[in-house]
């Protein structure tokens, strides 16, 4: 299983406030995309994955209207 810093970006749906929620976890898990899909109790409208030349995995998902960004570092 591979080892990951994740940092969750929750943007603020609210008109005029530019402030996200940010989090940091270490984690571990051999499928990002599966652990934000349980994160998420499955429950994703919009998913997208992008792969970086460094390993890093970002993820932004729409789900229920709340976007959110998960950016997956190795550790």
């Amino acid at each position: 299983m591979a080892e990951y810093e994740v940092v969750r970006e929750i943007q603020n749906s609210c008109s005029g406030n530019q402030m996200r929620d940010v989090f940091f976890d270490e984690i571990e898990t051999d499928d990002p995309v599966e652990y934000v899909r349980g994160l998420l109790n499955g429950d994703v409208d919009e998913m997208d994955v992008e792969e970086g030349t460094d390993g890093a995995i970002t993820i932004f998902t729409n789900s229920k209207g709340l976007r959110q960004k998960f950016l997956f570092t190795l550790i």
